[in-house]
């Protein structure tokens, strides 16, 4: 790992925990239950690679990073949302996230979708009472991560995985499926940080691109780790794509021409932000790192 990124992950992940913590700290008349099965999932796990992109793209596009946070903590409430119900029987029924048992493990199935269920509106309360930029900025930002976790993006990409379960697909299809699943928040997390900074539509083209790619990369190499690595490293199982019978990157392109096509995406992500001269040069590493780690 390089330099900046170790030096800015020790910068952002104390922040971001803080932050996440205090917005689950106290909700109100929330049933205690239901806070702690949210906060089990939500808080002292995870590697934080949508807020950190949210906040380095603020950075880069000019503005104060802090002014992403709300952003930066309302994608990762999404995200986490995500596994928990990803990790559901109903879904892809794994026990194991982030080296902990799955969140319906704990607390059992119903708490867990409920709990799924709650932080979704609990990301958009975030962003839109904590923010502190303008209204029409936040309100923007608030409707690209909508946008991105609903039918056309994330939850969208979810039913064309349970479709693509015991089926030979393309490469197209694992894309456009991956583009929705995986791709679509990272995208919303880079470009939220640009609106946060009142950045220009340039600069959110950039964003775009440069998450369009590294989304792809990021993809891929999960599925490399998925045969190559084992649970104790990755904190979840592994083979599990293997087990639902689907169609992966590995499973079409082979272990050899799946890494060149991740090493391919990284490139091109890092030509996308390479205008950005020195304010670049974390989201290059950042873009090196997600192909070359290890969970």
């Amino acid at each position: 790992m390089s330099d900046i990124v170790k030096e800015r992950q020790n910068e952002w992940l104390p922040q971001i925990e803080a932050h996440l913590d205090r917005y689950t700290a106290d909700c109100g008349s929330m049933h205690p239950l239901l806070l702690e099965a949210m906060r089990y999932s939500l808080l002292d796990a995870g590697k934080r690679i949508r807020p950190i992109l949210a906040l380095e793209f603020c950075r880069a596009a000019g503005g104060n990073a802090m002014d992403a946070m709300p952003f930066a903590c309302g994608v990762e409430m999404i995200h986490t949302y995500s596994l928990i119900h990803d990790d559901l029987p109903c879904m892809d029924d794994d026990d194991l996230r982030r080296g902990k048992p799955s969140c319906h493990v704990r607390y059992g199935e119903a708490n867990a979708l409920l709990a799924g269920d709650a932080l979704q509106p609990l990301a958009f309360e975030t962003m839109l009472t904590g923010s502190r930029i303008k209204p029409e900025l936040t309100l923007r930002a608030a409707a690209v991560l909508a946008h991105a976790c609903g039918a056309a993006g994330m939850v969208g990409g979810q039913v064309i995985d349970l479709e693509n379960e015991g089926k030979q697909v393309g490469l197209e299809d694992i894309r456009r499926m991956d583009s929705g699943k995986t791709g679509a928040i990272i995208k919303a997390a880079c470009v939220m940080g640009v609106i946060a900074a009142d950045g220009s539509e340039e600069m959110i083209a950039i964003a775009e691109t440069y998450a369009e790619n590294i989304g792809i990369a990021f993809q891929i190499t999960d599925d490399i780790l998925d045969v190559t690595s084992t649970a104790e490293v990755l904190g979840k199982p592994v083979e599990s794509d293997i087990g639902n019978d689907k169609s992966t990157y590995v499973s079409l392109l082979g272990l050899e021409k799946a890494r060149e096509e991740a090493a391919r995406h990284t490139a091109l992500a890092v030509e996308a932000v390479s205008a950005l001269g020195e304010k670049a040069d974390f989201l290059a590493a950042f873009a090196q790192m997600l192909v070359s780690r290890i969970n």
